[in-house]
């Protein structure tokens, strides 16, 4: 490594990567169909992959995993570099564990939208309605004027209780009914869904307690026997038994240090600092307990197939999960693009779901007919009709700024451009270069907050 080269690693707090990549890849192959099985090219699959490896590349990220389905048959499963060991000022000594298709990750915020497809389950069987008020079913929710906000509201960060007190402890993560108790007790910063504000663990934390009560178990029960179980997954849940514990993905705080106003900003959304966001989930008590809105663990061919099921209106493999009412309900829209004030940059929600957008999205361009959920920031899983995607990008690096975001933006456009969109509708045909600007501009208010 060049001088320059250490100086960057300092700045950015990235990891070293050699030129040669091939001995830090693992795949499934077996898994991968041939491109045009799927009506790709295998020129565009190449090129998709290229874009992970470059994201790769830049340091930032110690392991990505990625799994991609098109017309439902994988194109793409594969993994790069460690899951465990070679993290940004790692210890020389420490076990280097490769990262393979198979290893688990801490979903975070792509937790809520596997919460909210429990709430749909539940309004499927008629057990609840989203309409409800909230203190239907958690009276004490009412308290301080919030009778009036209903599941629908929270669902899709209506709710008027965004965050939690600003010098909330964040041990109460580790006792559940305390933690609702806090929230029962807000004020609301809005009144009856007329403000939409992200609601980064709130939200989940009511949902899995109206879970709760409706149904006399825990949400990781409900998910357990109506989705894992089911669908044969490994993972899939709330957390991880002790035995798996080690086998999670290791976390890492990389890119810029945060400054201000991003620290105070990041904060706000978070309820608890950025760092202290990572080292909470590395912590083995994190994987212990339930955190409906944060500590979902999956591989990335779990969250691609979970997608792919959306994607089927509610069946996979020959296994009918929700009725294809029920996925038409979770993925319309609640609403317009609108300004989310927690993260301070337009956004599109459903009942549980962020919603793509046209010309440049979450999700690429000319994603209007996608959705799906972030994690972290760099978490991407996402399902896209009119392209007949589900798509699953996992990494271990947490970096609100530094050099991935090209990469990043690259990589949206790439699949987007080699997944032809169906129904007659527009292509994305043109060069990277005509939507480098939009993009970048997107992804800057998404992950800066400008």
């Amino acid at each position: 490594m060049t001088l320059i080269d250490s100086l960057k690693s300092k700045a950015f707090r990235t990891i070293s990567v050699p030129d040669d990549l091939s001995p830090l890849i693992t795949h499934d192959s077996l898994s991968e169909v041939e491109p045009a099985d799927a009506e790709m090219t295998r020129e565009g699959v190449d090129a998709i992959w290229a874009c992970v490896e470059d994201l790769y590349r830049t340091g930032i990220y110690p392991g990505i995993s990625f799994s991609m389905r098109r017309k439902g048959l994988v194109v793409i499963n594969r993994a790069i570099g460690h899951s465990h060991g070679n993290g940004f000022k790692e210890a020389p000594n420490a076990e280097k564990i490769l990262m393979t298709p198979e290893t688990p990750v801490c979903q975070y915020s792509a937790s809520k939208a596997v919460t909210a497809m429990m709430i749909h389950l539940l309004a499927e069987q008629k057990q609840l309605f989203l309409d409800d008020p909230v203190k239907k079913f958690v009276p004490e929710f009412a308290a301080n004027n919030k009778h009036e906000i209903t599941i629908l509201h929270l669902i899709s960060h209506h709710g008027g209780i965004p965050t939690p007190p600003a010098d909330v402890d964040p041990e109460i993560l580790y006792d559940h009914d305390d933690l609702v108790k806090l929230i029962c007790g807000l004020k609301p910063t809005s009144k009856n869904g007329e403000s939409m504000a992200y609601h980064a663990v709130t939200g989940g934390v009511i949902m899995g307690e109206i879970v709760r009560r409706v149904t006399g178990s825990n949400i990781r029960e409900l998910l357990r026997e109506t989705i894992q179980k089911p669908l044969g997954f490994r993972y899939f849940n709330y957390g991880v038994p002790d035995k798996d514990i080690s086998k999670v993905a290791v976390n890492y705080d990389t890119g810029l240090p945060l400054i201000f106003p991003f620290s105070t900003m990041a904060k706000r959304a978070l309820s608890v600092s950025w760092e202290d966001v990572v080292r909470i989930s590395n912590e083995p008590r994190f994987m212990k307990v339930v955190i409906p809105a944060a500590n979902l663990v999956a591989t990335a061919d779990e969250m691609s197939q979970f997608y792919q099921m959306l994607l089927n209106g509610g069946e996979l493999n020959g296994k009918r999960i929700f009725k294809s009412s029920t996925i038409q309900r979770a993925v319309a829209p609640v609403g317009k693009m609108g300004f989310d004030r927690t993260m301070v940059i337009p956004m599109r929600y459903s009942a549980g779901l962020m919603l793509g957008a046209s010309p440049a999205g979450m999700w690429g361009p000319y994603s209007e007919s996608a959705y799906g959920h972030i994690g972290f920031i760099n978490i991407f899983c996402w399902a896209d009709t009119a392209r007949d995607i589900s798509v699953s990008l996992q990494t271990t690096g947490k970096s609100l700024a530094g050099p991935h975001i090209g990469p990043l933006v690259r990589f949206l456009f790439t699949v987007g451009r080699h997944c032809r969109m169906k129904d007659g509708l527009e292509d994305v045909s043109g060069s990277f270069a005509s939507f480098k600007a939009p993009f970048q501009k997107m992804l800057r208010r998404l992950i800066l907050g400008f």
